[in-house]
């Protein structure tokens, strides 16, 4: 990969609904070249559907260490809307956000007004749990593996929350893309959880929450929402996109400062060396002007567009580093 050997890699991905299939083609690319170095991968975490490719990409390399890329293959394959039924629902929900971003009034509906919340949601579930072995994820979670963090906002409560590791279940995991317009929210112990979005996007913090010998030296982030744009948005849609994606990112910032801010601590020796370590902070990011209505596209031939160049911008990443 490069001179750079024996480091401690830690990969946070950010939620973006179907965007985030694009997070699927790099770690496809990433888990495997990271498996073949002198690196170790120390943690993965995910928000929405980050966190559907970071929990079959963390359980592909610990069941067997080499089924990462073809259970994130096998995930996405099947979260396509491949049937005629699910292709004009598809087209129904993308086309219905799209012209509302465009001002035309559409009917606003409750997901608990109707039954495709729920039906929806057992088709996450059933699809996830196709993939992932969530009961074997406590016996694969021990010292020495990979640390696991989802990310979801407790509702009831109006606070962050992390499942890490043993407790991430797949209820968590649904929990972490409830998006409020679309599913209804996801009970855990009593507390009402909605789409991770709200909160840490991705979780990084819980990375570091470790001992010193795996702590991260390097921190990749798979960014879906663009950090910058060109010019000021000014109709409708751009507007709303705009929103959307400073919305996903204001708390991924805020993670990755925390990240900095132990950084220049250590630097200037206000933090012991022997607890702290420094981490590099990489970015791979989604390129493209996409719509916020794309996120909730899961036509195949888009699916498939986002994977490859997941796949392609990790390569080039990995060419770089």
């Amino acid at each position: 990969m490069s001179d750079q050997s024996g480091d401690n890699i830690a990969i946070a991905c950010q939620g973006g609904g179907s965007h985030t299939a694009f997070t699927a083609g790099v770690l496809s690319r990433l888990l495997p070249a990271i498996d073949r170095s002198d690196d170790t991968l120390v943690g993965l975490s995910g928000t929405s559907g980050g966190a559907f490719s970071a929990v079959t990409g963390w359980y592909g390399v610990l069941a067997d260490g080499e089924s990462a890329p073809d259970l994130l293959e096998a995930l996405w394959s099947d979260i396509t809307a491949s049937s005629p039924v699910e292709r004009a629902t598809n087209n129904w929900m993308v086309w219905g956000t799209a012209f509302e971003s465009m001002g035309v009034p559409t009917p606003a509906v409750s997901p608990y007004q109707h039954g495709l919340s729920e039906l929806g949601k057992q088709q996450l579930r059933d699809t996830l749990e196709a993939h992932v072995d969530f009961d074997a994820v406590p016996e694969l979670a021990t010292d020495g593996t990979p640390e696991l963090v989802v990310g979801t906002v407790d509702i009831t409560a109006g606070e962050f929350d992390t499942f890490t590791n043993e407790s991430v279940t797949v209820e968590s995991v649904l929990a972490s893309a409830a998006v409020p317009e679309l599913f209804e929210a996801v009970e855990i112990d009593g507390d009402y959880h909605w789409d991770g979005l709200f909160s840490q996007n991705p979780p990084i913090r819980d990375l570091f929450h470790v001992p010193v010998g795996r702590k991260p030296d390097e921190l990749w982030v798979v960014q879906i929402n663009p950090q910058t744009v060109d010019g000021e948005p000014q109709t409708r849609r751009e507007i709303i996109d705009r929103r959307n994606e400073l919305a996903g990112n204001l708390s991924l910032n805020q993670e990755l400062r925390f990240t900095e801010q132990m950084n220049e601590l250590l630097a200037e020796g206000h933090l012991p060396g022997d607890e702290y370590r420094h981490t590099e902070i990489r970015r791979i990011q989604l390129n493209g002007d996409f719509a916020y209505a794309s996120k909730l596209d899961r036509s195949p031939s888009f699916i498939d567009e986002l994977l490859e160049q997941g796949r392609e911008r990790a390569e080039a990443f990995l060419a770089e580093r």
